[in-house]
């Protein structure tokens, strides 16, 4: 698998896209507000869009009770834990986004 990008390579190579507009510092502003509202609209509303890139989703799952089954590897009866409720966000990716990993 290939190495994710860090953020200060993110930031790093939007400076060099606009040189001649932003500053790094600037840049870096951008990106922690952007972080910081997508944050307080999760936890507020459920949903954050960045237009042109995805839309975040917060998707409360429920509480699953103790049960049986088989382990698959060694065909062994075996209990699977209880799990409580959560809340898990999603991101799912635009058209365009879609469009370009094709």
């Amino acid at each position: 698998m290939a190495k994710l990008m860090s953020k200060s390579e993110l930031i790093q190579k939007i400076v060099a896209q606009h040189s001649d507009k932003m500053a790094r510092k600037d840049v870096k502003a951008v990106i922690e507000s952007l972080a910081a509202i997508g944050y307080k609209e999760l936890s507020k509303s459920g949903a954050f869009v960045v237009p042109g890139f995805a839309k975040f989703v917060v998707i409360k799952k429920p509480a699953t009770k103790e049960r049986s089954g088989i382990n698959p590897f060694t065909k062994e009866p075996m209990i699977f834990k209880a799990k409580p409720a959560r809340k898990v966000v999603r991101a799912r990716p635009v058209k365009a986004v879609k469009a370009a990993v094709m």
